[in-house]
């Protein structure tokens, strides 16, 4: 089989459209016909450099499709089942995911620098038969995609594939961190900072979780309007004055749950002041591995609990479902996330959107 792909084989350079091929398939694999793919800041790390991928590799890990091939052991999914893909395969037996804890998977983290499957053989390769990596596991800025059987996992028809693809990557960490990893009571006050992708999913996470007062803060006001349209009681711009204000309208205490999804220096900071003494704190935007982050001690005191997340407890295979079910009747608002659609050969123009803060979510159509 011969189809087309987004290659990266240089970083910070454009991706190349070229014409791939499959090898090495094996029994536990999935074949997906990528119906739609998103594109996310990770993509946009890969392509800087800054996830210390190897080359080439193909980019992509939101995505949604039509399964097309299954190996002799598969019995999670059928062909022609509609899945989204999860970039978190894991082994379901060592030591973390015995623990429920598969984003922690031994296999998992050893493997995912390689950017191969678990077996560390490739699936991709070019036409003179060179490997192509697959970044997080997945590669999804193609036209098909091989994916371990616990990648693929099956949602309702009904969904949209240009809707669904959004819900493999930063609509679940949202919306997890809030419902799975913060564990918001009813009635509660959770403020988000960051109103990108992630960002509006937490606030739809409170706003599904009970929370009362849903406080949305960021630098541009546009996505504020956006976030009180998904769920925001309240919304704040990030100025010099925000803890100040922050504190005003939390009645001097502060908010029960801050979810911190911006991944500045700033933000990580301003998690720490902003929630009540008591209160949890969640982490799901991240700095350069190697880089130092500088705190005032007195705001880490009083029993605050800090917590970083990477999917937002993910469990794909009833997640993904519930998730989709959720847009389906209403209650979870997707339509408004994309604010372009783009085909494969314009992804270079996607991702420099991405980059100037342009786009919420480019989706390529196929």
């Amino acid at each position: 089989m011969k189809f087309k792909a987004a290659v990266l084989s240089e970083f910070r350079a454009p991706l190349k459209i070229e014409t791939l091929g499959l090898t090495q398939l094996a029994d536990t694999d999935v074949l997906v016909r990528v119906r739609a793919t998103s594109l996310c800041h990770t993509d946009l790390e890969g392509v800087e450099g800054n996830l210390g991928v190897p080359l080439p590799i193909v980019p992509g890990h939101e995505a949604a499709g039509v399964v097309e091939w299954i190996g002799r052991s598969v019995t999670r999914v059928q062909i022609g089942d509609h899945v989204v893909m999860s970039w978190n395969p894991h082994c379901g037996e060592c030591f973390y995911c015995a623990r429920r804890q598969p984003i922690l998977c031994e296999s998992y983290r050893a493997n995912a620098a390689k950017s191969y499957h678990f077996d560390g053989r490739h699936r991709l390769e070019s036409e003179c038969g060179a490997p192509v990596h697959q970044l997080a596991y997945l590669g999804t800025f193609s036209e098909v995609c091989v994916v371990e059987e616990r990648c693929a996992v099956k949602v309702p028809n009904e969904i949209p594939f240009n809707r669904a693809c959004l819900l493999g990557c930063g609509v679940m960490t949202g919306v997890g961190a809030a419902m799975h990893i913060a564990q918001i009571e009813k009635g509660a006050t959770v403020t988000v900072i960051g109103c990108g992708a992630v960002g509006l999913s937490a606030v739809q996470g409170a706003r599904l979780a009970g929370a009362s007062r849903v406080i949305a803060i960021d630098r541009q006001r546009e996505k504020l309007d956006l976030a009180a349209v998904v769920g925001a009681t309240h919304t704040l711009v990030a100025d010099d004055s925000l803890v100040a204000s922050h504190l005003t309208l939390t009645h001097g205490r502060g908010a029960d749950c801050v979810i911190e999804a911006a991944g500045t220096r700033a933000a990580f900071r301003a998690s720490a002041e902003m929630v009540r003494l008591g209160g949890q704190v969640v982490w799901l935007g991240k700095l350069p591995t190697n880089e130092e982050l500088a705190f005032r001690w007195g705001s880490l005191m009083g029993e605050k609990r800090i917590v970083r997340s990477s999917y937002g407890g993910a469990d794909p295979w009833s997640d993904f479902p519930w998730l989709a079910n959720a847009y389906l009747d209403g209650s979870l608002k997707l339509d408004e996330y994309v604010t372009s659609t783009i085909a494969l050969k314009d992804v270079n123009i996607g991702l420099s959107r991405l980059s100037a803060g342009e786009d919420i979510r480019a989706v390529i159509e196929f």
